[in-house]
Formats: structure tokens, sequence, C-alpha cells
């Protein structure tokens, strides 16, 4: 299955995602958007499409031009009725391309916390993918809309709405069960600033280092979510 992916910053790339493509020996192509000319080259050819995270807002397009491309190829590719993962920045790209608002939220959400999954509607045939509780990593302060026609299926004790389906191989996802424990070391390396102001829902680096073994159970249920997407 060739897959496509774009990533926003350097430090958050596919991670535990990179060893499921190997294991099935998918051919990538991949848009980095911080390179001075971005690569589309494969997108259109993709049978899914997946879309990181970053540390840019989906409504700062007067400081990154290059977000109002994307969001148009996102919707050309929901379009072509592509497969599409879009992870935290990823999954607000999303959930904007499919006409839901994306702002910053009432409070941020970095560290492990637990989501409550719910199989209903289109989400129904993830009953068989993933857990009902799932303590996850959790890195952004924006949140979204669940867009018109979609099915919201998680949510945490300060968000809401932490993930959503639109037909039945479109998933947004705001946490991060594919960062592995060398990509969380890496994003708290290069995200100091996150952490000089406490917050009810922030976590020390120190604390979130205690629980990288759970890295481990979040990367397999990712693995399986793939799957359940390549239609595996």
């Amino acid at each position: 299955m060739h897959i496509h992916y774009f990533q926003h910053v350097p430090f958050e790339g596919l991670a535990s995602i990179a060893d499921w493509i190997a294991q099935g020996e998918h051919p990538t192509s991949h848009t980095r958007w911080y390179d001075e000319a971005p690569d589309t080259t494969g997108l259109k050819d993709a049978e899914l499409l997946i879309i990181m995270g970053g540390t840019m807002g989906v409504y700062e397009q007067d400081i990154h031009p290059w977000l109002l491309t994307e969001i148009n190829l996102i919707r050309e590719a929901i379009a072509r009725g592509q497969k599409i993962l879009g992870i935290c920045l990823g999954s607000q790209l999303l959930a904007h391309a499919l006409g839901a608002n994306v702002y910053p939220h009432t409070q941020p959400e970095i560290g492990w916390f637990p989501i409550d999954f719910t199989f209903q509607g289109q989400a129904a045939p993830l009953e068989n993918v993933l857990p009902h509780r799932l303590n996850t990593f959790h890195f952004h302060g924006d949140t979204f809309d669940v867009p018109a026609g979609a099915t919201r299926f998680a949510a945490s004790a300060a968000c809401s709405n932490q993930a959503f389906i639109y037909g039945d191989r479109i998933i947004g996802l705001q946490f991060h069960m594919e960062m592995n424990s060398a990509a969380i070391l890496e994003i708290l390396r290069c995200s100091g600033a996150a952490f000089e102001h406490s917050a009810p829902f922030v976590q020390s680096p120190e604390k979130i280092e205690q629980y990288l073994h759970l890295a481990n159970e979040n990367n397999q249920t990712m693995f399986r979510l793939l799957d359940y997407l390549a239609g595996l």
C-alpha cells in the first residue's frame, strides 16, 4: 500500500508508524512542509495519507502560508476518496478541511492522561480495534469541533473532542499513540517553553519520562488502527 505523509516540523516524524511501514514493506513518499520547496510528488497516487503533528496552529496561515496549500491538498485527497489519518495538528487540519472550527483550547494537555473510547455510529467497527480506555500521550494546546457528518469517538478529562471518524477510513486523533520513547524524549527536548507555566493537565518532563513504558501499548494499538485503515 503506497503511503504518503505530511510532516510539519523535524522533531515530529512517523515514530512507530515507520516500524509498521517497514514490517509491511509499504512504499512511501512524503511532503516536509518545513523544506524550502516541499515536494508533493506521490500524494495523488497514495492509498493512505498520514498527516503528522506540529507546533503551529491551523489558524496561523499568515505566519505559515503553506498551511493553505496543505489544507487544499487534504480537501482534494478527501474528494478522491483516499484513506486519511490525521494526528494532533494533523487531526486539526483534517477537521478544518472538513469544515469544522479549530481554535486554542481553554487549557493545554501535555503528558500521560487516559482517554475513553466510544463505538457508536461510524465508529462501531473500531470496537474490534481499540480498547475502551487507554492511557496515552498528549501534547496540544488547540482543539477542534467535530466536523459535520463525522462521529466523535474519544474524550479525555481535559478535552472532549479527542478523535473523530468520517466515513469509514478518514480518522483524526488529537493524541499521540504513534510516539515511541525516542519520539517523546525528542519532543520534550525541543519544547521546553511548553513547561514554563504550570497547568492542571500539564505534567513535568520528569513525570512524563517516568511513564515512557506506556508507549509500547500505545504503539501496538496504533498498529491495529493502521491495519484497520489498510484493510488487513
